[in-house]
């Protein structure tokens, strides 16, 4: 798994690419948690890359946007893969989070 980071506007960007599974989730949940340390509360995260993602990354992401959420910010998903896009409805959480189909309008989004 890659992740990369970047600020457009108002917005950290974070990119993941490659596999979130329970062996990669905590380095995602790192990345993101230093985020919200670093006051960073307006989050875009890109899945488009993304080919897997298990419960443990679904953990990830729902416990950064409880984290932010309390501070008034958000976590935003874009341009999901169709497999993550599947998980993600699965799991039932199309509807807590806030699915872009590109970067760029989650991130006018803010």
């Amino acid at each position: 798994m890659d992740i990369s980071t970047q600020e457009i506007k108002r917005a950290v960007v974070v990119t993941v690419k490659g596999r979130v599974d329970s062996a990669t989730a905590p380095d995602l949940e790192n990345a993101l948690k230093q985020l919200v340390d670093g006051d960073k509360t307006q989050i875009v995260l890109d899945l488009n890359d993304v080919e897997y993602m298990s419960s443990a990354g679904l953990r990830a992401m729902v416990s950064t946007l409880k984290a932010v959420k309390r501070i008034n910010g958000d976590l935003r998903l874009c341009a999901p893969s169709p497999r993550v896009s599947e998980v993600l409805r699965l799991a039932g959480l199309t509807s807590i989070f806030n699915l872009y189909p590109t970067q760029a309008e989650a991130v006018d989004s803010f």
